[in-house]
């Protein structure tokens, strides 16, 4: 019954994380169950499925699988999950192509993609800021993308974006575009070699746009050590530091 309780409590802790979610399952694991009376728990683990995380963010699978975790028993008879110290768990993050699409749409992300005031950007449209739309990913094996968008510039409306880039994780946090390239296919060739100035430039902007501390979960910071591209999904390996969980401070 003990674990039970904790399992309810710590579900509906965890449903405070995210805008919104299909289904989240919170699994304690205590043996002896006795063990409770003291607040150490051999294990705690979370799975949650379309989950989306500040209104704009969406995830198809989130993981989390704790240790040994020291937590104020007293704290669960009033509804809350208060842990003692700080842990440490394994985590995995999937996103799919479509929810990264969305994402471009989300305030956070469109306000680096507006106004931007780049040199390479500003000398061919007359010293005024330029904005990118219509941004699309497209994952592909190896960790390859390919990103598309469009730009209005002062002599040409409409412009195409076109490149590939190879993304990868630095200092666990950020999501890295490099070796990115100038892809031809689907821009007419008339426009090829001011898109190829303009896509290289947009790479640069994307380079490091991508911050996991902008994301803010309550009391919950995720690391990365690993990213993969698999068919139309997106996975990383980490870890999350649980300072505490949402609501219990």
């Amino acid at each position: 019954m003990g674990e039970q309780v904790l399992n309810a409590v710590a579900n509906q802790s965890i449903r405070h994380l995210f805008t919104s979610s299909e289904a989240i399952d919170v699994q304690i694991r205590c043996f002896p169950s006795s063990k409770l009376l003291q607040g150490s728990i051999d294990s705690f683990k979370m799975q949650g499925r379309n989950l989306v995380i500040r209104r704009d963010f969406r995830v198809e699978e989130m993981s989390f699988t704790t240790d040994a975790v020291s937590i104020d028993p007293a704290s669960a008879l009033s509804g809350k999950l208060r842990l003692k110290q700080p842990t440490q768990a394994v985590a995995q993050v999937i996103l799919t192509e479509d929810g990264i699409n969305k994402a471009f749409d989300a305030d956070l992300v469109r306000q680096h993609l507006v106004n931007v005031e780049m040199e390479a950007l500003t000398n061919l449209s007359g010293g005024e800021p330029v904005s990118f739309r219509d941004v699309h990913i497209t994952l592909m094996p190896e960790n390859q993308v390919h990103v598309g968008a469009r730009v209005d510039l002062p002599n040409r409306k409409d412009l195409p974006i076109s490149l590939r880039s190879t993304i990868a994780v630095e200092k666990r946090r950020q999501i890295r575009f490099q070796n990115a390239e100038f892809d031809p296919a689907g821009v007419p060739e008339e426009g090829r070699s001011l898109s190829k100035i303009v896509s290289l430039a947009f790479a640069e902007v994307l380079d490091g746009m991508v911050d996991l501390d902008r994301f803010d979960l309550d009391g919950v910071m995720v690391r990365i050590n690993r990213l993969e591209t698999h068919g139309k999904k997106l996975v990383f390996t980490g870890y999350a530091q649980i300072d505490h969980f949402p609501g219990s401070g």
